[in-house]
């Protein structure tokens, strides 16, 4: 059987809503971009850090000491859980140290932490021993961006190819109800925001501006089922 042609990114496909044209905001300043990515990032960790505190509010009520032991799961998971988030964002959006180049098992283990508390499965294909800051920026946030659109679980399959000085990074996301928001697709585009969700725009617009600012692009491919990801970086 023939596997269906995925649709160009933008296109209309079946797990893509259709309407009218909303207006779009003015491209964002830089002060008005780390707005949204510091938005994006308290969220991502508000939630563990408030799990933690509910937990450390149990052991502190005399009336609750029967939920001691599952306070103290509460708390040990939830730290878990920003401990890798906040790993990743570290690699992912910031400065990251001195670092110009990353071990592609490095990069695995960041990934790992973030799907380890997500639906969808890491499946981590990576051959390339070393890869270069832009590409391993690029890799972590098309990692993320693919558990995103796998709401309802799946396999996000991670792979990257080097030819010549350039790296192919591809992450291939398949799963049922698998899409992306529309404001991840303009996002995409490079197109400032319009109607939707910021903290979902704003990853995918600092992923397109990482790309092109080293002259490569990124795609998106949508189809039943499946979103597929690529960038071209150099390496």
């Amino acid at each position: 059987m023939t596997e269906p042609r995925p649709a160009p990114i933008g296109a209309w496909s079946p797990t893509m809503e259709t309407g009218p044209q909303k207006a779009l905001k003015p491209t964002p300043t830089a002060p008005e971009l780390a707005a949204h990515l510091a938005a994006k990032l308290c969220h991502d960790f508000i939630s563990p850090a408030s799990a933690i505190m509910s937990g450390v509010d149990l052991l502190g009520d005399p009336t609750a000491q029967d939920m001691r032991d599952d306070a103290l799961h509460l708390i040990s998971a939830s730290a878990q859980k920003l401990a890798d988030m906040l790993a990743f964002a570290r690699v992912a959006f910031g400065a990251s140290a001195s670092a110009e180049a990353f071990d592609s098992e490095a990069l695995h283990k960041l990934t790992e932490g973030v799907y380890a508390h997500v639906r969808p499965n890491l499946d981590w294909q990576v051959a390339t021993p070393i890869i270069q800051k832009p590409g391993a920026r690029a890799l972590l946030n098309m990692s993320q961006i693919a558990a995103s659109a796998l709401p309802t679980g799946g396999i996000a399959l991670v792979k990257a190819d080097v030819a010549g000085d350039t790296i192919i990074l591809t992450v291939d996301a398949r799963g049922p109800r698998a899409r992306l928001r529309p404001e991840v697709v303009a996002g995409l585009n490079g197109e400032p925001l319009g109607e939707g969700l910021g903290g979902h725009w704003v990853q995918a617009f600092y992923l397109h501006s990482l790309v092109a600012a080293t002259g490569g692009r990124v795609t998106a491919e949508i189809s039943e089922e499946r979103v597929l990801l690529a960038a071209t970086v150099p390496n």
